[in-house]
């Protein structure tokens, strides 16, 4: 046994004992909260989030509820002039703005939507399963059905704590709507001229950053931000994969010209112009959220990040979870030799179309159509996990922000790191680490235990100058 396992079945001893003595702490929290503040404001989340709880540090959200009409009413009015001159603005110019405007019209064309609703910083909006972007986008008649459940994702069950279903106790925003889309809808994150007008253009918007590659592809050589990892790695094909993510908050400094940083799964197929992913994650980025909280991420690109789109924002994934989930804050976050708090996440090929689960439960698909009879509709060719740093001369922290060495309750981890073969079976990962930035990130391990913990490794750094 090496001394992470010792410090982990420690810690998971320590838990069984202190899981009743926490609830109820957090149970008096939101009990005090409702008394000072009032019972709405104790929001509970949608299936896909933490608890927000107060115990996660907060940038606060809309100060008024926005219906759904009355938002497109407002993009269909807006005016260039207006944002061009906001202080937080940097839409390049008219024509950018004006392509961001009816970006978001169409979106949202022709969609019966009934009910709003508020989560953290973000609203969402009720749209009906066969109203969704993708489904129009790519001529979908009726929603895929998903796969069968996965045998390693049982094993995972341990005391760590993990995303939670929407609190029973709080079904509502701070506005009254209910936290729950109705059956045949699923709950979208609005697409906002708010959001939009933080990048130069909408292509900026979409993309994942500029430059972006996957971690060991051939740098690009083009002038801008640069991309630093701490990453492992297994050349196989493959079907997709899990990993449960250990959650963290790194500070992102903006004024210093950091832009994001994220842990993340990479699933890679193709080469050059032709390579193609499914990606999955959390990501800390203050232009794209508006806040330095980490927020549950996707994306995927069929053609070497020409195209492909944060989470749902051009409308390239058919959603079927009908609780917001893609691009939301999560909370609480782990604490340095305290608490630590997790999500796991899996993509699956299955029938054609790239599969995405979260906690155990399906949120929907990303269509064999998107990806144009490339490498991915067959198989994958590669899988990664890891660290993703994007600066200019100063990089942010990943992971913790500490040291991998640390270990258990100090750095990040990544566990239960399994994938499929191309007959579908269930393999546990065999990764090699690469640590392409020794002097501001770096890989611990990996490790091998037993069940959840089998495979296993620690990621990221303090960042800085010099990586």
């Amino acid at each position: 046994m090496n001394s992470w396992d010792a410090q982990i079945k420690t810690f998971l001893g320590e838990t069984k004992m202190k899981n009743r003595m926490l609830c109820e702490t957090i149970q008096r929290f939101q009990q005090n909260v409702k008394n000072a503040i009032g019972y709405n404001i104790a929001l509970g989340t949608t299936l896909a989030l933490f608890l927000l709880n107060g115990l996660m540090s907060a940038q606060s959200g809309p100060t008024q509820f926005v219906p759904f009409r009355n938002f497109i009413d407002q993009t269909t009015t807006a005016d260039a002039g207006d944002y061009l001159t906001r202080p937080d603005s940097k839409v390049k110019d008219a024509a950018a703005f004006e392509e961001m405007r009816q970006h978001i019209l169409n979106t949202y064309q022709d969609a019966d939507v009934n009910h709003s609703f508020v989560l953290d910083s973000a609203h969402y909006d009720c749209v009906p399963n066969l109203q969704q972007p993708a489904v129009r986008k790519y001529g979908i008649k009726k929603l895929a059905s998903p796969p069968p459940d996965s045998i390693l994702d049982k094993s995972a069950a341990d005391d760590l704590s993990t995303t939670s279903l929407l609190d029973s106790e709080n079904p509502f925003d701070a506005f009254g709507n209910s936290v729950h889309c109705e059956e045949n809808t699923i709950a979208m994150r609005r697409i906002t001229l708010d959001t939009m007008t933080r990048f130069q253009t909408l292509h900026q918007f979409f993309q994942k950053s500029a430059n972006e590659q996957v971690p060991g592809q051939k740098g690009k050589l083009t002038p801008g931000a640069a991309h630093k990892y701490s990453y492992t790695y297994q050349n196989v094909n493959n079907l997709g994969g899990n990993s449960n993510l250990n959650v963290w908050d790194p500070y992102v400094n903006t004024s210093l010209g950091e832009i994001f940083s994220l842990s993340q799964e990479w699933y890679v197929g193709g080469s050059g112009a032709g390579l193609q992913t499914e990606e999955v994650g959390y990501v800390m980025y203050p232009a794209m959220f508006g806040d330095e909280k980490p927020h549950f991420f996707i994306f995927s690109t069929p053609d070497d990040y020409a195209t492909g789109c944060w989470n749902n924002s051009c409308g390239d994934f058919v959603q079927v979870a009908d609780s917001g989930l893609l691009g939301a804050a999560l909370g609480p976050v782990s604490t340095l030799g305290g608490k630590q708090y997790e999500f796991s996440a899996e993509y699956e090929l299955y029938k054609g179309n790239w599969w995405l689960r979260f906690q155990g439960t399906w949120v929907g698909y990303y269509p064999g159509a998107m990806y144009h009879g490339g490498q991915n509709t067959k198989f994958a060719q590669a899988i990664e996990f890891g660290t993703e740093g994007v600066g200019t001369t100063v990089w942010p922290p990943e992971g913790s922000g500490q040291w991998p060495s640390k270990g258990f309750g100090h750095a990040a981890y990544q566990r239960n790191l399994w994938y499929f073969n191309t007959s579908a079976t269930e393999i546990w990962d065999s990764l090699t680490a690469v640590i392409p930035s020794p002097k501001c990130y770096s890989i611990a391990g990996p490790y091998h235990g037993t069940g959840a913990w089998t495979v296993y490794f620690f990621e990221g750094g303090p960042g800085g100058k010099g990586c």
